[in-house]
């Protein structure tokens, strides 16, 4: 029996149609690709990378390659020519005489401080000291004096002479506060006040602000100067010629 068994097997193998052996199946992932490749060249689609060459080439470092300035412009160019300019690129450009032309001078910069509590009789005696003076003397008199609120007022003042030298370019040396003046807040709180006798009233919490005005003006130097053509030309000295002129300042009677 088992030589008839070991027969029968022997002659199936050799009726078997011989088939190529493969080395990978026939269903592996290697000929799927390879016929996906296949079909986008024959469609003229672009071919997709394996997932593990995708990694590769996106998360390996590589250096940038900078265009040249030619490239660039003549990238322009083309785009310009499509009509295919980005929204910026496509904003028209602006001369130096034109800019020149359409830039807005500043003679004068206001500021304020916010509301804080404070009655707008006090602090306007703060804005009645520095009114009129040169910016540096108004924050050295808020330096060194004992309001409360001159803490406030200073660093209120070095922030307006800040701004109105760098975006408003005006002349640090000749900023002045010109004016000052003081506002009642938009809100003044009140409150229940007890009193004796079985009385009460209202409590106001004034709230109020202080604005300045800073302009260019004249010099510290500038203004000596002033006073002192001022103060010569009071000076009247006898001339060498007899003056042909009335009595300035004749009196009701004789002067002996």
């Amino acid at each position: 029996m088992q030589s008839v068994g070991a027969s029968i097997r022997s002659a199936s193998r050799t009726a078997r149609p011989s088939v190529p052996a493969h080395n990978v199946p026939s269903s592996s992932r290697v000929f799927q690709l390879q016929g996906v490749q296949r079909r986008n060249v024959s469609l003229r689609l672009p071919n997709f990378k394996s997932p593990v060459t995708w990694l590769r080439e996106s998360l390996a470092p590589s250096v940038r390659q900078q265009n040249t300035k030619e490239e660039i412009e003549a990238a322009r160019k083309q785009a310009a020519e499509k009509d295919q300019l980005s929204v910026f690129e496509s904003l028209p450009t602006i001369t130096e005489g034109e800019a020149g032309a359409k830039k807005k001078t500043y003679t004068e910069h206001k500021y304020s401080t916010s509301n804080f509590k404070i009655s707008h009789r006090k602090l306007n005696m703060l804005g009645r000291q520095i009114a009129g003076k040169p910016v540096d003397s108004a924050i050295l008199q808020m330096m060194f004096s004992e309001k409360r609120a001159s803490k406030r007022i200073k660093s209120m003042l070095v922030v307006a002479k800040s701004h109105a030298v760098k975006l408003k370019n005006l002349d640090e040396q000749k900023l002045v506060v010109a004016e000052s003046w003081v506002t009642k807040g938009p809100h003044q709180f009140k409150r229940f006040d007890m009193k004796g006798r079985g009385r009460a009233g209202i409590k106001t919490h004034p709230h109020s602000r202080l604005h300045v005005v800073l302009k260019e003006g004249k010099t510290r130097a500038e203004l000596r100067a002033e006073e002192r053509e001022k103060k010569l030309k009071r000076i009247v000295s006898a001339g060498i010629f007899r003056e042909d002129v009335p009595i300035r300042n004749p009196g009701p009677a004789w002067a002996w």
